[in-house]
């Protein structure tokens, strides 16, 4: 039986909406544009519902250390990614995957909709943000907005400053070739 995902940030508050994500963004005058389609649940699955563009397409991993600390990598979706030689690029020993429950308790989403928005929910700034060097010389990005029913376009730099004013600096992940 699958677990049953508790809906609360670890404080026990609720979770930014995406819709209140967006009012966000439009009371603030920062641009998007997003548009609504069918649940994307992975790259494979972004694939096949987009028009085919040539950069800033991303995919997001929530991963962990044996000692609890948290990651949000935000990485190109072609990005081929070994979790030990990431783990080392930021300075741990060795990365999993974060439960579920841990995703909704400190990024307030479910997998399939994690992106760089999603620190809006980070309330206590625990999670470390890195990006893909590969992302950081697209003008555009394309994210989910909190759901993956919906995915934004945004300036590279727009997505970057509202990172910053939730409390998380961008550090890039540069991979050797």
């Amino acid at each position: 039986m699958a677990e049953q995902i508790i809906v609360e940030l670890i404080d026990g508050s609720d979770p930014l909406s995406s819709d209140k994500l967006l009012q966000q963004f439009d009371q603030s005058g920062i641009a998007h544009k997003t548009v609504e389609h069918e649940p994307m649940w992975t790259v494979e699955d972004a694939k096949k519902l987009r028009t085919p563009s040539p950069y800033g397409h991303c995919k997001n991993l929530f991963v962990r250390n044996k000692k609890g600390a948290m990651w949000l990598l935000t990485l190109h979706e072609d990005r081929k990614v070994d979790l030990k030689q990431a783990a080392s690029l930021v300075g741990t020993n060795r990365f999993s995957f974060a439960s579920p429950q841990r995703l909704m308790h400190y990024l307030g989403v479910i997998s399939g909709s994690v992106s760089p928005l999603s620190l809006v929910n980070d309330i206590r700034g625990e999670v470390t943000f890195y990006m893909d060097e590969l992302l950081m010389t697209a003008p555009e990005l394309h994210v989910h907005p909190l759901i993956n029913t919906r995915t934004t376009t945004m300036e590279r730099q727009a997505l970057l400053s509202y990172v910053e004013s939730t409390g998380h600096r961008c550090h890039v992940l540069s991979f050797p070739d």
